[in-house]
């Protein structure tokens, strides 16, 4: 077992009063080589930037007698919660496809779980909480540029109806941490099903350490998949349903734009949420070979690789699944196999569901692929937004070719618009077949097609606010739109709108 440094050992930080928090600590019952337990290291004038109160309510967490500082003191880790056991996860990981044995968490402290009021278990943890013995050369902290992206891509997500981690709360530190340039520090406080990586099971399986691969995913099983416990081939069986909740989950990522950016093993949650937004970012223009991170220069995690990428990992998954499989080794591997090559079918079963329903069929043809295809090919010639292509297109699914506003208004998209007016006639052909009222089927692609999403430029503005002037209302403000994307919003129309040349965002960069 680690130890943490020496030189950061510092006084216990007192503890909160009983109410409040009703942890029920799972993780920590785990082993001692499964994680270090590890404080927060406190700072010096935390001060709240923004606490989700809703979501406090859906974890069960009462909050009521506290006021702003006592709040900013519990998710800054100055003040840990009674029942709280914080500590630092064990993991490994294959980085741009490099086998690195040990990572962990360098700055991320587990406070523990609580099992919120839907009886589901929630993880609880702070990110920029200080070194811990798995920070290397890394400070341990996060600047604020970073937390309010998280915090703004993860609701974001949330309330596009995505698997994701969540915020919880968002904490200024007081002081001054250094990247490029001195910038202020943040703690995020933020929520997930589980913290539990295709990393975690690498930590083990490299060191050959198959007990604890083997209690790794029985405790997997337990809070994850009980369904799988009476199974025969229960770790098969857990294979399949990673690899089935991971398709789904790249799916509705490829539904809206959204790149991940960089998705390492240790960076795939076996839940199946989205974890560590990072270098994340929504594409504006339709382009399928988009990359937005500062280190992916080969377009590794590129926009129309990910469901490969996800294949790639959930490989890696298998393999340190193999002993609990079969102890036969050849049966293991053709087991496995099995699964991962199942996988691009089982995505494209679930990405063509969601592109029927963005294009507004409510019943299956055999067509409906090529369709969908040739779509995607005509924003990509054509360089369209592809939010605003999408929604415009359910602004003209009335089929009244004849009343000519909403269309033009998605015509003017295409640099082309003789090759939208060839697609669209088909597209129409494909609607008149439908049974549901033209109204209906407005109605549903407005449910599924965004407005809004957390624009790349949007997001840069909110930062430089937050970081040139203390300015949190932009923050406040693209927040409040982001919950609610699929409502039209009057008032907010500009943050519907893809940016200006000048405004265009090119790089995203990881934060750590």
């Amino acid at each position: 077992m680690l130890r943490t440094h020496a030189a950061e050992k510092l006084p216990e930080p007192p503890r909160a009063p009983p109410a409040g928090f009703a942890f029920a600590n799972s993780y920590a019952a785990l082993p001692p080589q499964f994680f270090v337990r590890q404080d927060p290291v406190p700072v010096g004038a935390a001060r709240l930037i923004k606490f989700n109160q809703a979501l406090a309510q859906e974890l069960g967490i009462e909050y009521g007698t506290f006021d702003d500082g006592t709040l900013a003191a519990i998710f800054s880790g100055n003040l840990i919660p009674l029942g709280a056991v914080p500590l630092a996860m064990a993991y490994a990981g294959h980085q741009f496809g490099q086998f690195v044995p040990q990572l962990g968490d360098g700055r991320a402290i587990l406070l523990g779980e609580v099992i919120d009021r839907s009886g589901m278990r929630r993880d609880i943890q702070l990110k920029g909480a200080g070194r811990t013995p798995y920070s290397r050369n890394g400070d341990g902290r996060a600047a604020v540029g970073p937390v309010l992206r998280e915090y703004l891509v993860s609701e974001a997500m949330h309330a596009l109806k995505i698997a994701g981690t969540r915020a919880l709360a968002a904490v200024a530190t007081g002081e001054v941490i250094f990247r490029d340039t001195p910038v202020p520090g943040a703690i995020l406080t933020r929520v997930a099903a589980g913290h539990v990586r295709v990393g975690t099971f690498q930590y083990f399986a490299a060191r050959g350490d198959l007990d604890s691969v083997k209690r790794l995913a029985d405790y997997v099983i337990e809070r994850h998949y009980p369904e799988l416990k009476a199974a025969e081939h229960a770790y098969l069986e857990l294979l399949r349903g990673v690899a089935a909740r991971q398709a789904k989950l790249v799916a509705s990522w490829m539904h809206v734009g959204f790149i991940h950016g960089v998705m390492n093993t240790d960076n795939m949650s076996v839940s199946g949420e989205t974890i560590d937004f990072g270098p994340c970012a929504f594409m504006d223009e339709y382009d399928p070979a988009k990359v937005f991170s500062s280190i992916d220069s080969m377009g590794r995690y590129s926009f129309s690789n990910q469901p490969a990428a996800a294949q790639w990992n959930l490989a890696r998954f298998a393999e340190t699944l193999l002993p609990l499989i079969d102890t036969d080794s050849g049966r293991a591997v053709e087991s496995a196999s099995q699964v991962i090559a199942a996988f691009p079918q089982e995505f494209e079963r679930h990405w063509l569901a969601g592109m029927r329903a963005k294009l507004g069929f409510f019943t299956e043809e055999p067509g409906d692929l090529e369709l969908a295809r040739a779509w995607l090919d005509l924003m990509h010639r054509n360089q369209c937004d592809y939010t605003l292509a999408f929604r415009r297109l359910s602004d003209a699914a009335d089929g009244d070719p004849a009343r000519g506003g909403a269309d033009a208004k998605l015509r003017t998209l295409f640099a082309r618009p003789g090759e939208f007016d060839e697609w669209i006639q088909g597209l129409r052909i494909r609607w008149a077949r439908e049974p549901q009222a033209a109204a209906d089927r407005v109605d549903a692609m407005r449910r599924v097609n965004p407005a809004f999403i957390p624009r790349n430029h949007r997001i840069e503005q909110v930062i430089a606010a937050a970081i040139e002037r203390e300015d949190f209302t932009p923050f406040e403000e693209m927040l409040s739109v982001l919950l609610r994307p699929f409502d039209d919003q009057p008032r907010f129309e500009a943050y519907a709108a893809p940016p200006q040349p000048a405004e265009r965002v090119l790089q995203t960069f990881c934060g750590t």
